[in-house]
Formats: C-alpha cells, sequence, structure tokens
C-alpha cells in the first residue's frame, strides 16, 4: 500500500520547492510594496535627509513610493530648507512632488534624479560668489559632487527668487501654464510651450525685465536630443533682447539655437552683462542667429545698424579657454564718421543715434539787417579725448576680428574713405594690425599697439603715409580745390596714457609730411603773405595756380611736445620758411611762417604769420610788431612825401628757390648728424642765392633771438623710418 502510493505520487526534486519557494516570497514581497503602508517611513525619512543635509527637510502630507531601477517617490506637500545662509528660507515648497531617482548611482555617493515634477512650487535659488550653491545637498555646499545631476524638470505654475551676488543678481519669476501673456497666435501655445512667465529685478545691478514663453518640461542636463522651445523678450539697463528658439539644457544653454534682436545704447555695455569685450559704440540695433554648442556660442548673419552705420557679418566666442576668445569678420557698407565718437572717448554724436534724438530747440532769429552773433572759441577747451581706457576690460579677453568699412560718410573736416583694422588681443595687448585707412584719396597704413600690463598702458603708434591729394586733404578750403599734389608722411610715436589724450601728452617719435611737385593757389599764398597788389590783380582777373616745387611738415616729438624740425613751402612764386612747437600735454601752439616773395611787388604789406592759442581754440594773424613797424615806417616817409609812403610797402622780392631735395631729406632723416651735414650744405647754397643765410634766418626760416622766440634744435628728434622724402621728391 506504502509503496503503491509513492508509485502514485512521486517525490518532487528539492530544487524544484526551492523555486517555488522563491516564486511565493517574490509574490509576498511585490505584494508588500504595492500595498506597504509606505507613509509610515514619512517622519524616519524627514529625519534621515535632514540629518544627511544639514537642513530641513519634511513631507508635509503624504508619502508614496514606487520601487524599480529609477524609483519614483511621490510626495504630497514637500518643504525643504535652504542653507542658513541663504536669504529664502526654502529651496523647495510645493503642494506636490514627484521625483525620480536612479538607484545605482547612490553606491557611488552621487545623486542623479531624471525628473523631478514640482506642482504650484515655490524655489529659492542662492549662489555666492565663493563657489556656495543652496541646490548643493551636501554639507559643503560649495562641492560641485553634491550638486544632483538634475535632467527634465516639470512645473505647473508657481514662482522663484534667483540671487547671484557675483552677477548684481536679484530676479523674482512668477510662471503658470497657458498664463496672460499675449501670444502672437494661438498656434504658438499650441506648439509646445504652455508655459508663460514673466521676471524683475536686477542683473549687474541693472534693472532687469523678462517675460516670455517655453514648455513646461525643462531639461536642465538632458542631452542635446530633447530641445524645447523658448521665446524671451528682457531687458536689462538700456540693452533689450528679444529672442525665439529652442534649447535643450537650461542649466548649461547646450543646444541653443535663436532668432534674436538686440538693441542698446553702448555695444560695450555688454561686457558688464555677459563678459563679451566690445567697443564703445552710440546706439545699436542688431539681429541674427546665435547657437551654442559645448562653450562655443556663434552668432551668424548678424545685420543692423550701429547709430546711422549698417553692420554685418559672423562672431564666435569660445569660453572653453582659460581666456575666453572671440573672433570673426564684421563690416560695414557705410560707416558714419560721427558713430566712432564713442570709440575714442567723445560722447555721442547728436546726428549718430538714429533713434531718439532730441527736438530742436528753439533759437531766436537776427533781426534783417542785423548779422548774427559769432561765438567766441573757448580757449580752454580740450580737442584729444579724455575717456580713460579700461585696461581690465583689455586682460578679460583674446580676440581676432576683422573689421572694415568700405566708405566713411560725414567725416566733415577729417577726409577720411575707408577703414581696413585688424583687432587682436592677446594677453592684455591689443594690436590693431593690419591698419590701413583711406585717406585723402590715399592711404595710410601701419600698426597701433596698447600694452595693458603697465599703469598707464604703453602705446606705440607706425603709421606710413602714401599719396595723399593735396586738395582732398583741406577740402573746406575753397582756395586749396583747385590745387594738386601727392603727400607722403610717416607718424612714429612712443607714449603711456590710459586715455588717447594722455597717450599723446607722453609721446615721444618723430612726426612728418612731405610733398614733390604739384600745384597750389596763388591768391592763398598772397593773402598769407598781405601782398595787396598780387590780391588786386587775382581778385580782377582770377585766380592762378602756381608751381608747387616742394613742401615739407615735420616735428620731433618729445614728452608730448612736438617742435618743428622743418616747415616749408616753396612756389615759383614765394617760399615759406616756419618753425615752432606745438604742446599736446596742454595743447597750446606757437607757430611762425615768413613768406620771402621771389618777384617784386607794390602794395605789401608781407609779415611773418602766426598761429597761437589752443588746438581748440586757435589765434592766427599777422605778427602784429612786423606789421606795425613797416606801417611807422610808411607814416614817417609820408609825413616827408605821401607818395614816398609807397616805398615802405615795395617789396623788392629777395625769395630764392629752395634746395627740394635737401630740405626733403633733411626733413625725414632719422639721424641728427646726417641731417646737420645735409641743413649744411643747402643752407651754403641758399645763401648763395640771396636766400635766408645763417646769419639772419636758418634754412627752415627758425626765428632769430632779435623776434624774441626759442629755435628749434636740429637733430632733436627720435629713431624714424626713412622713406617718406624719396617718395615726396621728384614725383
Amino acid at each position: 500500500m506504502n509503496e503503491a502510493s509513492a508509485a502514485a505520487h512521486p517525490r518532487r526534486p528539492l530544487w524544484l520547492k526551492v523555486l517555488a519557494g522563491l516564486a511565493v516570497l517574490a509574490a509576498l514581497l511585490a505584494l508588500l510594496v504595492a500595498f506597504f503602508p509606505w507613509d509610515v517611513l514619512r517622519g524616519p525619512l524627514n529625519r534621515y535627509v535632514s540629518e544627511k543635509t544639514g537642513r530641513h527637510f519634511e513631507i508635509t502630507r503624504r508619502l508614496d513610493v514606487k520601487l524599480g531601477r529609477t524609483t519614483r517617490i511621490l510626495a504630497d506637500g514637500i518643504e525643504f530648507a535652504n542653507p542658513d545662509w541663504a536669504k529664502d528660507p526654502h529651496l523647495v515648497k510645493a503642494e506636490g512632488a514627484e521625483i525620480h531617482v536612479e538607484l545605482l548611482p547612490l553606491f557611488k555617493r552621487h545623486i542623479v534624479l531624471p525628473r523631478i515634477e514640482l506642482r504650484e512650487p515655490q524655489l529659492g535659488l542662492q549662489v555666492e560668489p565663493d563657489g556656495r550653491r543652496s541646490w548643493a545637498l551636501g554639507r559643503d555646499s560649495s562641492d560641485p559632487k553634491n550638486v544632483p545631476d538634475i535632467g527634465a524638470f516639470v512645473v505647473d505654475k508657481g514662482s522663484a527668487h534667483f540671487i547671484a551676488s557675483e552677477h548684481g543678481a536679484d530676479i523674482h519669476t512668477d510662471f503658470a501654464i497657458d498664463g496672460p501673456l499675449t501670444l502672437p497666435s494661438k498656434a504658438t501655445a499650441d506648439a509646445g510651450m504652455p508655459l508663460s512667465f514673466s521676471a524683475k529685478g536686477t542683473w549687474e545691478k541693472e534693472s532687469f525685465t523678462a517675460k516670455g514663453r517655453t514648455g513646461n518640461v525643462l531639461y536642465l542636463s538632458a542631452p542635446l536630443q530633447n530641445p524645447f522651445p523658448m521665446q524671451i523678450d528682457a531687458t536689462a539697463g538700456a540693452t533689450t533682447l528679444r529672442a525665439r528658439g529652442s534649447i535643450a539644457s537650461l542649466s548649461t544653454l547646450d543646444g541653443a539655437d535663436a532668432v534674436f534682436d538686440l538693441q542698446g545704447k553702448n555695444l560695450a555695455d555688454l561686457y558688464k552683462l555677459v563678459g563679451v569685450v566690445l567697443p564703445s559704440t552710440p546706439r545699436y540695433a542688431l539681429h541674427g542667429q546665435v547657437s551654442k554648442k559645448g562653450e562655443v556660442w556663434k552668432v551668424r548673419d548678424i545685420k543692423g545698424k550701429l547709430g546711422n552705420s549698417d553692420l554685418s557679418g559672423e562672431l564666435a566666442f569660445d569660453r572653453a579657454q582659460k581666456v575666453p576668445h572671440l573672433a570673426g569678420k564684421l563690416k560695414s557698407n557705410v560707416l558714419d564718421f560721427e558713430d566712432l565718437a564713442p570709440l575714442v572717448g567723445l560722447p555721442e554724436q547728436p546726428g549718430s543715434a538714429a533713434t531718439a534724438r532730441p527736438a530742436p530747440v528753439a533759437v531766436a532769429e537776427a533781426q534783417p539787417g542785423q548779422r548774427k552773433a559769432k561765438k567766441p572759441k573757448d580757449p580752454t577747451r580740450k580737442v584729444l579725448p579724455i575717456a580713460p581706457l579700461d585696461l581690465a576690460r583689455l586682460k578679460a579677453m583674446n580676440s581676432e576680428v576683422m573689421y572694415t568699412a568700405a566708405k566713411v560718410t560725414n567725416a566733415k573736416h577729417f577726409p577720411l574713405d575707408r577703414i581696413s583694422a585688424g583687432v587682436n588681443l592677446r594677453n592684455g595687448v591689443l594690436n590693431l594690425d593690419p591698419l590701413n585707412l583711406g585717406i585723402a584719396g590715399g592711404t595710410v597704413a601701419g600698426r597701433l599697439n596698447i600694452d595693458s600690463h603697465t599703469n598707464p598702458a604703453a602705446v606705440e603708434v607706425h603709421l606710413n603715409a602714401k599719396s595723399l591729394e593735396l586738395s582732398k586733404m583741406f577740402r573746406d578750403v575753397q582756395l586749396t580745390k583747385s590745387s594738386f599734389g601727392k603727400i607722403h608722411g610717416d607718424f612714429d610715436l612712443k607714449g603711456r596714457g590710459n586715455s588717447a589724450a594722455q597717450m599723446l601728452g607722453t609721446a615721444s617719435g618723430n612726426v612728418a609730411l612731405l610733398m614733390g611737385q604739384g600745384q597750389i593757389s596763388n591768391l592763398l599764398l598772397e593773402i598769407a603773405g598781405l601782398d595787396g597788389a598780387e590780391i588786386i590783380k587775382f581778385l580782377f582777373r582770377g585766380d592762378q595756380n602756381v608751381r608747387l616745387r616742394c613742401a615739407a611738415t615735420a616735428f620731433d616729438v618729445k614728452n608730448g611736445l612736438m617742435t618743428s624740425r622743418a616747415l616749408v613751402l616753396d612756389t615759383d612764386d614765394t617760399v615759406v620758411y616756419g618753425d615752432g612747437t606745438v604742446n599736446l600735454a596742454t595743447e597750446g601752439m606757437d607757430l611762425y611762417f615768413r613768406p620771402y616773395p621771389k618777384d617784386m611787388s607794390i602794395l605789401s604789406l608781407r609779415s611773418p604769420l602766426k598761429i597761437a592759442g589752443t588746438l581748440g581754440a586757435p589765434q592766427t594773424g599777422p605778427d602784429k610788431a612786423a606789421l606795425a613797424g613797416r606801417a611807422v615806417a610808411a607814416l614817417a616817409l609820408g609825413a616827408i612825401n605821401p607818395l614816398l609812403a609807397l616805398a615802405a610797402t615795395v617789396e623788392t622780392g629777395p625769395g630764392a628757390d629752395a634746395d627740394c631735395g635737401a630740405i626733403l631729406r633733411a626733413a625725414a632723416s632719422p639721424d641728427a648728424a646726417a641731417r646737420a651735414e645735409v641743413l649744411s650744405r643747402a643752407q651754403q647754397q641758399g645763401a648763395a642765392l640771396g636766400g635766408p643765410s645763417n646769419g639772419s634766418r636758418s634754412l627752415f626760416g627758425r626765428r632769430t633771438p632779435e623776434e624774441k622766440a626759442p629755435a628749434a634744435t636740429v637733430g632733436s628728434g627720435q629713431p624714424h623710418a626713412p622713406g617718406a622724402a624719396d617718395k615726396a621728391y621728384g614725383q
């Protein structure tokens, strides 16, 4: 019977029993997990999180958990305090939350939260200059390891308060699903942007406001495959931004790709707002496409206006390097010269800004027959820019940007036609190299170097002028419009300063402008020489050009004082010698010119011409003492016989041709000894021809002691690159 029963019911293998037992245990555990009253662990969980993070944590109403490789924690009512140093009491306070937690990274002491959903949250986010962040969960809030890796962040409505004292930021933001923000069309809301937001506060201590719309699922550190749409209108101080596009990671802004419109008062303000070093400009309005990948921002298809000038091109800003790097190409088809004023430290010109022009001020009109009163020139007015250069900005960024302006307009008294400049900034040294300016139909090319490692900054300027047209150099002077000739020159200066005025006021080096053969207005020469007979002749016959044999304007510069090395103008009719100084530190002038006619003339009151005063208020006129001497002589002779008074106005014409070759070579010579030898030979030739000799006036007409003016020392110049004289003479 027992054997029969055993045969009918064979014994089950042990492994099968174990497997069945495990299955039953798993089923019981599944039932336990499914029906486990997780809320009983709410108190212990609150205490555990509070202890580990060092701040108060509480799930206020109910707790539930859905276990898995990615575990979901559902909390009904949640409060999580901020660190004691934070301004807001809570990091998060919400009506409800669903937090997804990756379990495996927890064994490596790394918190990965793929998704956080909050209902009606109030957020308090704060970051300090020392690296402390209110959302870091460990006791050391400055340690990056304690910052959780958050993927998607989902909200419905609520508020956020963000503080970053290092950036002068204190911003309150309110957001809501299908908020009251007016959209361009309902289709925009249906296209994945149901969450509206508005913000106000300060950024970089400037008033800040923003409003916009985005998706309610925001990816803080998700991969680039999950971009979400965003539109924003923001204002910080005088700068406004309007952007439409998408973004993948809200924490790093990776995957940003948007069309933008940017407007503001000065592009230099962007350094304070976003850390990009740009030059000072007038009011601007720019449009383009911006994108970000990794640490590189790219701005493409830039089109817009700076004042009245157009601007286009592209830029790339790389923050991956230790010192951020800006590279790109920009160009203007037409550049308004007045828009350059902020660049050199001058105030924005009234006509340069395309917007917000002030209404004209009513001015009382002169009565019929009454001449308008001419406003007197202020002798204390300075013309050299005094705005300081920000040396810290030169060290904050490197750059390689090429800028070209095909045409320059509204230059008024300055004959600038075009600009091409490479803006190269590296390790605090700014080089405008190559620098090529179209001036008066010719070119001025070279480089400008500013080294910010010293304070004041060390500055070097090396420029070479070629083929500048005489008639265009002085285009506001009617009598030079028919003149022609090519001007060549060199500018080599070194100085120290943090403004243009300070740089020039300490400069040393050489300045030379030289000209070979050409033609110039004869009437202009006679007016300058006060030759009455010649003036009357040309007024009746009309002006005629006279052949220009050569001209030279050269200065030795030392500590801001420009001392003439050559001031000569030689024509077939008259030779003019001059000398004097220009003080760039005080902007004072003391220049003296004496004409020597080559023909005889009556009714001539030829007198030396003086230019004094300042650059802002020059005073030009004949030497009153010399003119008075002629007048006294005429009165004395007139007392004897009225006809004899004419004798004092007779010019016998002692002038002789200048040695143009010697003059131009001496004016451009960098070597004092060589220049002195050239001058000696030229002076001997000039004396033999009956011109000014060493006995009365030097080759370049320097004033004698009797004229109570200091003579400029020959050979006081600094090293100077030769070449301008060779170009000027003999062309």
